[in-house]
C-alpha cells in the first residue's frame, strides 16, 4: 500500500503540468490537439511508475519506492516519449476524424475501421509501455517487439484491453479524474497481466 500510494502521488506530480493543462480545455473537438499537448507528460510518468513497480522491494523494511520512481523517470523519460509522442499524434488524427467524420464524405464503414486501428494503436502502446519502462531497446526494436506480442501473447493484450476498458468506463461513469487517481492499481495490474511479455523478452530478447 504504501509503495502504491507513492508511486501515484508521484506520477501525478510528474504529470500535473499537463493535467493543470486539462482543467482549462472545453470538451470541444477542437481542442484535441491542445489536449494531446498537455498529455505528454503522462508518458514519461507512467513509464516511470511502472519502473518503480516493477522494482519494488518486498522487504518491508526496506521500501524506497520514491528513489525507485526517480531512477526510472531518468532512465525512461526520453525513450518513453519517443514512442507516447508518436502514439498520442497518430490516436489525436483518428479522434479528429471521428469527431469531424460527416465533413469527410467516407462511407461509414472507414469509421468502424479507424475505431478498431484506434483500439489496437492502444493496445500497442501498452505493450510498448512495459517494454520501454522494463528494457533498454532502441525505439524500433521496442515497436517491433510490441507489435509482435499483439498477438504472440493474446492473453496479455486481453489484459491490457480490459484495463483500457475499466479506465474508460471509469471516465464515462464517474470523472476524468478517476482513472488518474487510480492509476498505480491499474500500472500494477498491467504488469501483471504482461507477466508472459516480460519473460519473453528476458529470455530470447537480452542477453
Amino acid at each position: 500500500m504504501h509503495t502504491l500510494l507513492t508511486v501515484e502521488a508521484l506520477l501525478l506530480l510528474a504529470a500535473s503540468p499537463g493535467l493543470v493543462g486539462l482543467l482549462f480545455l472545453g470538451p470541444d473537438a477542437s481542442n484535441l490537439p491542445l489536449a494531446a499537448v498537455c498529455l505528454l507528460p503522462l508518458g514519461p510518468a507512467l513509464s516511470a511508475a511502472l519502473y518503480a513497480l516493477h522494482h519494488r522491494d518486498r522487504d518491508l523494511t526496506d521500501l524506497h519506492p520514491a528513489r525507485a520512481y526517480r531512477r526510472g523517470w531518468r532512465l525512461n523519460a526520453l525513450p518513453a516519449l519517443r514512442l507516447w509522442a508518436p502514439l498520442l499524434a497518430w490516436l489525436t488524427v483518428i479522434a479528429f476524424t471521428l469527431t469531424h467524420f460527416d465533413a469527410t464524405g467516407l462511407p461509414g464503414w472507414w469509421a468502424v475501421l479507424l475505431g478498431g486501428i484506434g483500439i489496437v494503436s492502444l493496445l500497442w502502446g501498452a505493450h510498448a509501455l512495459v517494454l520501454t519502462s522494463l528494457f533498454a531497446f532502441r525505439t524500433r526494436d521496442t515497436a517491433r517487439l510490441a507489435a509482435y506480442f499483439l498477438l504472440r501473447h493474446p492473453h496479455a493484450t486481453l489484459g491490457a484491453g480490459s484495463l483500457l476498458v475499466l479506465a474508460a468506463a471509469g471516465t464515462a461513469v464517474g470523472t476524468e479524474a478517476l482513472p488518474a487517481l487510480l492509476a498505480a492499481p491499474l500500472l500494477l495490474s498491467l504488469l501483471h497481466s504482461s507477466r508472459p511479455v516480460i519473460a519473453e523478452t528476458q529470455e530470447d530478447f537480452t542477453v
